[in-house]
């Protein structure tokens, strides 16, 4: 059969190009080398992105417009434009998560950072920036190597750990929307190739891309048969304005993120990818976001097939491009995109318009600017893979993020001289791939936590204790026998894969099985008090173990990624003095019998619902928000230079006008406005003395509280967080910075910020110092 002429020629120009990418060159557009496209103008890089897309857009077929805006879009080969693969993910590393990286190269392992939960426990964000960094810069290289089709990674997740049964809270940057925030600043800006201040972007060249997901409310996937896909959550403005949405706030205006992930669920009615409220009004309108849109996978589908939002599929195609969602993680949009036009429920123009936020982030990537490897970033290759720094950057994650929870009669650390043999015992203690969570990709190396004690004891015996880490069948005689004749016993418990992760939520915050019994029996026979290893993401409650005098040290462990099993060895033996902090409040128990689907964060005590997190919850806590010891130990005092009045009043250059609440004065953070606010600001000085007898590094954590605690007023509020190293007998002033306008104000129940006179006391640890605000 004779081709048509225009067939003929796309048909060449996709086998050259096919030719061309089969190399391990990195699929890119505008090679200088093709005459037919370096005419094109959105191939020449002296003009502004924005005129480039117009241009590039204006040549696309309906067609070819379509195929564009899905995950896996396809080739272009008569403009010379490759394939393209949104979906690569990078929670902690680089990964093989999605269809964008492919680790059959050169390049076959990359650095496992830890799980991002036990990173945030470090409260450090100049880490957390280094690790956004080192990531981005191993994405360069998997992408330099021909090995990434994409450079678009789909992290970080920073929606707010709220339920402590959730199986993806691991992932998260834990329950306070301050560390969430924070955390998320930090890592794209180190991702993206930015400074840790900010603003080296400017010119909008990207080192890689990151999404910040689920937006927004998203933190249930799979309760007591309540699936993520259709759920409806139900939050107040209240929540919404000082829970659920600050930390995307912070992602896109301060850590300007060039991607953002909308979420399966609703919230009060409305999906997500089809709110328009949402993704246009308030994060490009509001907060000032230039970037793209991805739905989650099959989110739009989901809108039509299991929410019934739509009345058909191209309704949920028309709902979410009208929204302002911009690329389909599935099919859905291949398929229905067209009849929708057709059917005149979608103008073209939508369609245009988030084209042009596509193509604007590719560019900004470089991908249209030529061989890459001849451009900005094209320099990184191989060798800067899991690097020594990088291994070094994981490993000190590791070390300063673990925590310890107990240490009575300071059984830790344990001495290196003395101990002449050790007993390793559970399920989680010979098991290196367990150490790096989820989202993980291959690691630089495996260590397990047994192999790194035995690098301290060479007389080292190890039982699992368990058949696998669900312990539905125990040998509690076996490990007992290995216990008895050891000097000393580590218990590795807790949970993995198979108990939390994504589509996997808990129903019991226990250890799974009979992980319990084993401890306590081990703890009976042993001849010195036991140290128990927590190796899990969610909280669990071991009240047994914090209150049995035969368990003398428990460390909760995280997913601490590849050199995990290294730092908690180095802490056991005092090569590392711990100074992690919890990042969640661990709940007792019975907190399984607050529905997880139950949004709120206030307590309602007409119901007896205790209200969630730190900031609201009034029960019981195994472990609270903020909690870890040292091997040292530390006094805090405030400097009296920081202020004890704040008089509002005086800076207001209109007159005061006040809303009266509770027959206490008020105002209007959006009436004040930015100059003001930022006047405002003031310092809070802060004296910290190493009084022990080791070297030591540990976060701060400042804490506001309201003198008049009411049911929508937080207990109390982190402000701020730095990490101090002291060596003993050292101390040092820390500075921190207080905002009025973001950190002593309160939520009206419409979702309003308003700062109310009376006193605020900041916190830290056993100190309190007043603030009086006269407004």
């Amino acid at each position: 059969m004779k081709l048509p002429v225009t067939s003929l020629i796309n048909a060449i120009c996709l086998a050259l190009f096919l030719l061309h990418t089969e190399s391990t060159q990195p699929p890119f557009s505008c090679d200088s080398e093709n005459p037919q496209t370096k005419s094109f103008p959105f191939c020449q890089t002296t003009l502004p992105i924005r005129k480039r897309v117009q241009d590039l857009v204006s040549r696309l077929t309906l067609d070819e417009k379509i195929s564009q805006l899905v995950n896996s879009a396809p080739a272009i080969p008569r403009l010379g434009v490759p394939p393209y693969e949104w979906w690569s993910e990078a929670l902690h590393g680089v990964s093989g998560y999605g269809y964008g990286v492919s680790f059959n190269g050169r390049i076959s392992s990359v650095t496992s950072f830890p799980q991002v939960l036990l990173t945030t426990a470090t409260f450090d964000s100049h880490l957390w920036y280094r690790i956004g960094q080192a990531i981005g810069k191993e994405a360069r290289a998997v992408y330099n190597e021909g090995q990434a089709k994409g450079m678009t990674f789909w992290a970080p997740n920073i929606n707010i750990f709220r339920d402590p049964r959730w199986g993806r809270g691991q992932e998260t940057p834990g329950e306070d929307p301050l560390v969430a925030g924070n955390y998320a600043v930090a890592y794209v800006r180190g991702l993206q190739g930015d400074s840790f201040q900010g603003g080296k972007l400017n010119d909008g060249h990207l080192q890689a891309s990151a999404c910040c997901k689920h937006f927004t409310a998203y933190d249930l996937d799979n309760w007591n048969g309540v699936i993520r896909f259709g759920f409806n959550a139900q939050v107040t403005k209240q929540d919404l304005a000082d829970t659920y949405q600050p930390p995307f706030k912070s992602c896109v205006k301060e850590g300007r993120a060039s991607g953002i992930m909308c979420a399966y669920n609703r919230v009060n009615g409305v999906p997500n990818c089809a709110d328009y409220n949402l993704l246009t009004k308030t994060a490009r309108g509001e907060w000032g976001f230039h970037g793209y849109i991805t739905s989650d996978c099959d989110a739009v589908a989901v809108i039509y097939n299991v929410q019934k939002y739509a009345n058909s599929p191209e309704e949920a195609v028309a709902d979410v491009l009208k929204a302002g969602m911009d690329v389909n993680c599935g099919s859905f949009l291949k398929n229905y995109t067209k009849s929708a036009v057709q059917q005149k429920k979608l103008p073209e123009s939508a369609i245009d318009r988030a084209l042009h936020n596509l193509f604007a982030v590719r560019m900004r990537l470089g991908l249209f600017n030529g061989n890459p490897n001849k451009q900005l970033f094209g320099n990184i290759g191989p060798d800067q893979v899991c690097t020594q720094e990088h291994q070094e950057l994981a490993l000190e994650a590791a070390r300063n993020g673990i925590v310890l929870l107990k240490n009575s009669a300071k059984l830790l650390p344990l001495s290196k001289n003395k101990i002449t043999s050790l007993a390793v015992i559970g399920p989680n203690g010979n098991n290196a791939y367990v150490l790096v969570g989820n989202y993980e990709g291959p690691p630089c190396k495996s260590v397990e936590i047994l192999k790194a004690l035995q690098s301290y004891v060479k007389n080292t015996k190890f039982h699992p204790g368990c058949n696998a880490v669900n312990c539905t069948s125990v040998a509690i005689d076996d490990a007992v026998n290995t216990a008895k004749g050891a000097d000393y016993v580590v218990l590795v418990m807790g949970l993995d894969q198979s108990q939390e992760m994504e589509e996997r939520d808990r129903l019991y915050l226990t250890l799974p099985g009979q992980q319990e019994s084993l401890v306590t029996a081990v703890a009976k026979a042993a001849m010195k008090p036991v140290i128990l290893v927590l190796v899990c993401g969610g909280p669990v409650d071991v009240s047994f173990a914090k209150y049995n005098p035969k368990i003398g040290s428990i460390l909760w462990a995280g997913y601490p990624g590849e050199a995990g099993g290294i730092a908690l060895a180095e802490i056991i033996f005092g090569d590392h003095n711990p100074g992690g902090k919890l990042p969640v409040t661990w709940y007792p128990k019975d907190f399984i019998r607050v529905p997880m689907t139950d949004m709120r964060m206030r307590p309602e005590p007409s119901s007896g619902y205790p209200g969630r997190t730190y900031r609201f919850y009034n029960g019981n806590k195994v472990f609270e928000f903020g909690y870890g010891l040292s091997y040292s130990t530390y006094t805090y005092e405030f400097v009296s230079s920081t202020t004890n009045t704040l008089h509002l009043n005086q800076l207001l250059n209109f007159p005061t006008t006040t809303e009266s609440s509770n027959l206490f004065r008020s105002l209007s953070v959006s009436n004040m406005g930015t100059d003001i606010c930022e006047k405002a600001k003031f310092s809070a000085v802060v004296g910290v003395e190493n009084s022990g007898e080791v070297a030591g590094k540990h976060p701060l954590l400042l804490f506001a509280r309201h003198d008049r605690p009411s049911e929508g007023n937080p207990l109390k509020q982190l402000v701020g967080f730095q990490s101090v190293s002291l060596n003993s007998g050292e101390r040092t002033e820390i500075e921190f910075v207080i905002s009025p306008c973001e950190h002593l104000s309160t939520t009206t129940e419409d979702g309003l910020m308003v700062i109310e006179e009376g006193y605020r006391y900041l916190m830290l640890e056993d100190k309190e110092y007043p603030i009086n605000i006269v407004i």
